[in-house]
C-alpha cells in the first residue's frame, strides 16, 4: 500500500511539473500530449486539448510536490513587458502588493501564485508574469478572464532593475 501511495505521489507530481511544460510547448507548436505510464510499463498519452483540468483525490504530503519557479523576491522590482503590438511598457511590483504600470499610469495589487506574478488591475485587465523555461513572458488577460483564460496576448518580460538580461 505504501508503494502505491508514492507511486501516487510521484505520478502527481510529474504531471504538475510536466503538465505546464507541456501545455507552453502546444501554444508553440499547436500540438501535444500528456503521457502517463504505469508502473507495469504501459503508457497512455492524453491530447492537451481533451484535457479541461487534472484533480487530485486526497491530502499530498508536504514537501512531495516541489514545483520549482522563481521566489517571491525575484519577481519584485521594474518589468519591461510588451503590449502585443510590438511596443514596450513597464509594470512595477512592490513589496507591499501594490503594482504600477506605465501603460496609461495604472495601479493595481499583485500576488505571488505557484511561481507567478498574478497582477490585477484598476482598470480589470490582469497581467501575469511567468517564467516559462529560461525566459519570463507576461499573460495579458481583458477585463472579464481569470487566469486560467486563454490570454488575449503573451509577451516577453524581463525585469530591468534585477535581471536586466530576463534569464537566470
Amino acid at each position: 500500500m505504501r508503494k502505491m501511495a508514492k507511486l501516487a505521489v510521484v505520478l502527481v507530481a510529474f504531471v504538475v511539473v510536466a503538465l505546464p511544460a507541456a501545455c507552453v510547448a502546444q501554444q508553440a507548436t499547436g500540438a501535444g500530449t500528456v503521457v502517463i505510464v504505469f508502473k507495469d510499463g504501459h503508457r497512455q498519452s492524453i491530447p492537451l486539448g481533451d484535457i479541461e483540468r487534472m484533480e487530485f483525490p486526497g491530502p499530498v504530503p508536504a514537501g512531495m510536490l516541489s514545483i520549482p519557479g522563481p521566489s517571491r523576491a525575484r519577481l519584485l522590482g521594474k518589468w519591461e513587458v510588451g503590449e502585443g503590438n510590438g511596443e514596450n511598457f513597464y509594470i512595477t511590483l512592490k513589496d507591499d502588493g501594490t503594482a504600477w504600470r506605465s501603460l496609461g499610469n495604472e495601479h493595481g495589487t499583485w500576488q505571488y501564485n505557484n511561481g507567478a506574478a498574478e497582477v490585477t488591475w484598476d482598470d480589470g485587465w490582469q497581467d501575469a508574469i511567468r517564467k516559462v523555461g529560461g525566459w519570463y513572458k507576461k499573460f495579458a488577460y481583458s477585463e472579464g478572464k481569470t487566469f486560467a483564460s486563454d490570454p488575449d496576448n503573451v509577451t516577453n518580460a524581463r525585469n530591468v532593475s534585477q535581471n536586466p538580461r530576463g534569464v537566470d
